[in-house]
């Protein structure tokens, strides 16, 4: 349970009370070139305006040695915090919070938690991470500010994909729907340690503030085996109050992540 919460942490994140459109993620006409700068202005003109989320989600995940279904309830505070709860029938039997300074999470099956910053958990998961690529990961945003790099473009199966052009050994691709420019899929890999994450969005609803996945994909894949995540996101609800509670239960022994 340990890695699984992590990994839900880290890899996540339709009815709902606002209004929405369903959009699919399919692109079937044909894509005109287009600068890539143009690309990027494009897809941050989709605006996202709110202060919170409340998601639910039914979530799928396996790898090489389990398969198990829960549900997830994911509290964003945009910016500030993200808290996620995971039970099965009901039950909390993980929850972790995360800030822009730490993660924090414990789970009930071994009693254990641990108390963080993000370097620890980058190097056990096999990408780098912080706050910011979290909580755009949940929101279906590209996971980096694209504004900040270079990018060389193609035309892939009828979407637009950015390549970074950052020579090191991490390798990033975003690939954009050429209708609204969301993001269809995004990749990293480390090619030296043969890790690599890909995060798929299936389908995409279109809320008055935000345009956001209804349905995720997250394989990861690394020397020490596979994992994949599917999310079904069953509720979604913006600018709610909020409360985010987070305590370790008594007598749970702290874990080093190494």
């Amino acid at each position: 349970m340990n890695k699984f919460l992590v990994v839900l942490v880290v890899a996540f994140m339709v009815s709902c009370k606002s209004k929405a459109v369903a959009t699919s993620a399919t692109v079937t006409e044909p894509v005109d070139n287009m600068k890539t700068t143009k690309v990027i202005d494009n897809h941050y003109s989709n605006k996202s305006e709110f202060s919170t989320v409340y998601i639910k989600a039914n979530t799928r995940y396996a790898d090489d040695k389990q398969t198990q279904n829960v549900t997830a309830e994911i509290k964003i505070k945009k910016d500030e915090q993200i808290l996620v709860s995971i039970r099965f029938i009901g039950i909390t039997m993980a929850k972790a919070s995360i800030t822009p300074t730490s993660v924090s999470y414990y789970e009930k099956i071994k009693g254990t938690y641990f108390e963080g910053d993000f370097s620890a958990l980058s190097q056990w998961l096999g990408t780098d991470l912080d706050y910011n690529k979290i909580q755009n990961m949940l929101l279906g945003e590209a996971l980096d500010d694209l504004n900040k790099g270079k990018y060389t473009q193609v035309l892939l199966d009828n979407l637009y994909r950015l390549d970074d052009t950052n020579n090191g050994n991490t390798k990033k691709s975003y690939y954009f729907n050429p209708n609204d420019f969301t993001v269809n899929k995004q990749e990293v890999t480390q090619t030296a340690e043969s890790r690599t994450i890909q995060i798929t969005y299936l389908e995409r609803v279109a809320h008055k503030e935000a345009n956001l996945p209804s349905s995720v994909e997250i394989k990861t894949s690394q020397p020490k085996g596979k994992s994949e995540i599917n999310l079904n996101y069953t509720s979604v609800s913006f600018n709610e109050e909020l409360s985010f509670p987070y305590s370790v239960p008594d007598g749970y022994k702290r874990i080093i992540i190494k």
